[in-house]
């Protein structure tokens, strides 16, 4: 060993002792930073532990998007079960208030002369009957009978020619009135089609949406997992750093090791404190993340661990091939071109012309009536109709298009996450055979360092090593989770993600 001079080992010591009273501090702050940390924690909400299945029937049951889309689905399903009734009578009650005045002129010339014409008659008759009945007196009925008919002459001449009549009235009338289409070329029954797709694509919809909430909150609750178990391995690592330090002050005191040596694993520790404390950071943000997602400030643990599964339960073609008809994304694309179909169905039926029933029933005491029927066609309107059912028949084409685009992105898509599934299976497999070999190295190299045969980056290496494969093995298990989750999301069956929480040969990690 080294030898040294008196005042050169006092100022070696005295350093020693600075450095142990800087280690006991960083250890105290380090302890009483996760105390307070605790108080503050526990003095603003009461632990709760949550698994992923309890997560998962909170926010399907209790999230603002959850509620929203049921609201949207039971209005689409009202709007369909309000047009049931289109092609039946309709049935109006009407009340007619309103006022009139009105002036006419009614020409008298031929009522003067119908009555002229009917009392010079009646006079003429009986003047005959009067003559016939005294043969004697008949030289005085013609110059009667002229009389009489001058004097009514006179008499119908004092009646003007047209009178001028101002007619002024105030009604209140009640009726009852029925219209039925007939025929309308289709467009009752497309608007029925329309509001039972709408119905249909809006229960899709919520369907839909409650998978990208399974899919936001696997995103969530399990990130919170990889920072708890990075947090861990921060933790580990730091303990772990504080030791070899508390090691290295004693052998530096003994004179087994120099300075440098021991700063090394000083600043090694300082390191692996400072990672701590962004991992700290990171963990207590994903925290927040979480309770935010569920609504909630009382989640602090988590009770359903990171996991990758040993084996694959579907292949790969089965996934691509059964797709379609599992994909929400697809079904309600296709939806929309039954949409666009029924689409130009009413475009059509726009062209054609409409006959309708009518009636009206006046409920006042003259009680007038009216019924028949008509039928309407539309000759210039300002829309060219023929254009509008080009149109209609283009967004049809359009929307097959974008369905089978989307079929392709997402079949890329299922490869990929399956691809990438495979892989962090096999990787986690090789990580779990690293980490035992680190562990042993960390053992023969801190062996080593104690009996002068290794060096202190030997033994840091070896404890930042096996620091960081906990690290990366829970990096590969959050991999492997949203990969599946990518995957199940892809093939429209990421309800089925619990069922591989459960799974025999699953490695958890802890």
């Amino acid at each position: 060993m080294l030898q040294c001079s008196s005042g050169l080992c006092r100022s070696k010591q005295k350093s020693k002792t600075n450095k142990k009273v800087n280690g006991a501090q960083n250890g105290t702050i380090f302890n009483v930073s996760i105390l307070f940390s605790s108080i503050l924690f526990s003095s603003t909400c009461f632990a709760q532990s949550i698994s992923f299945q309890q997560a998962e029937q909170n926010i399907l049951k209790n999230s603002y998007s959850t509620q929203a889309s049921q609201a949207l689905q039971q209005a689409s399903k009202l709007e369909a079960e309000s047009v049931k009734g289109l092609g039946l009578p309709r049935v109006d009650l009407n009340v007619r208030a309103y006022a009139f005045n009105n002036e006419l002129d009614v020409p008298l010339g031929a009522l003067k002369n119908n009555l002229e014409q009917t009392l010079s008659n009646g006079v003429n008759s009986q003047i005959d009957q009067w003559q016939a009945a005294n043969p004697n007196l008949s030289g005085l009925a013609d110059p009667l009978q002229n009389g009489l008919n001058q004097t009514i002459h006179n008499g119908v001449g004092l009646i003007p020619d047209s009178s001028q009549v101002d007619l002024d009235d105030q009604v209140i009338r009640p009726s009852v009135s029925l219209l039925m289409p007939l025929y309308t070329g289709g467009l009752t029954s497309s608007a029925k089609e329309i509001a039972n797709i709408n119905a249909e694509r809006s229960q899709l919809s919520n369907q839909q949406q409650q998978d990208t909430q399974r899919f936001e909150l696997i995103q969530a609750y399990f990130n919170a997992q990889l920072q708890k178990q990075l947090l861990a391995s921060s933790q580990y690592n730091l303990k772990a750093m504080q030791s070899h330090y508390r090691n290295a002050l004693k052998l530096e005191q003994q004179g087994f090791i120099s300075k440098g040596q021991r700063m090394q694993f000083e600043v090694a520790q300082n390191n692996a404190e400072r990672s701590f404390q962004n991992t700290d950071a990171s963990y207590r943000a994903s925290l927040f993340q979480l309770n935010n997602l569920l609504q909630s400030s009382q989640i602090t643990d988590l009770s359903t661990p990171l996991f990758v599964n040993s084996n694959q339960t579907q292949s790969l073609n089965a996934l691509l091939k059964s797709f379609p008809d599992q994909s929400t994304l697809i079904r309600k694309m296709q939806m929309d071109t039954q949409l666009a179909n029924a689409n130009v169905k009413a475009q059509s039926a726009a062209k054609k012309p409409s006959v309708f029933a009518f009636g009206e029933y006046t409920l006042d005491d003259k009680q007038n009536w009216i019924v028949g029927v008509a039928a309407r066609y539309n000759l210039f309107s300002g829309i060219d109709h023929n254009k509008s059912v080009q149109a209609a028949e283009l967004q049809r084409y359009a929307s097959e298009l974008m369905t089978a685009r989307t079929k392709q992105e997402i079949e890329n898509l299922i490869y990929k996450s399956y691809s990438e599934v495979t892989t962090a299976q096999q990787s986690d497999q090789l990580l779990q055979q690293n980490l035992k070999a680190a562990q042993e190295n960390l053992r023969i190299q801190t062996l080593s360092f104690k009996e002068d045969m290794g060096t202190a980056n030997q033994v840091i290496d070896a404890q930042n090593t096996l620091s960081g494969l906990k690290a990366e093995m829970a990096l590969n298990a959050y991999k492997y989770v949203m990969s599946l989750a990518t995957l199940l999301q892809s093939h429209g069956s990421i309800d089925q993600f619990q069922s591989y929480l459960a799974q025999p040969n699953t490695h958890y990690i802890r």
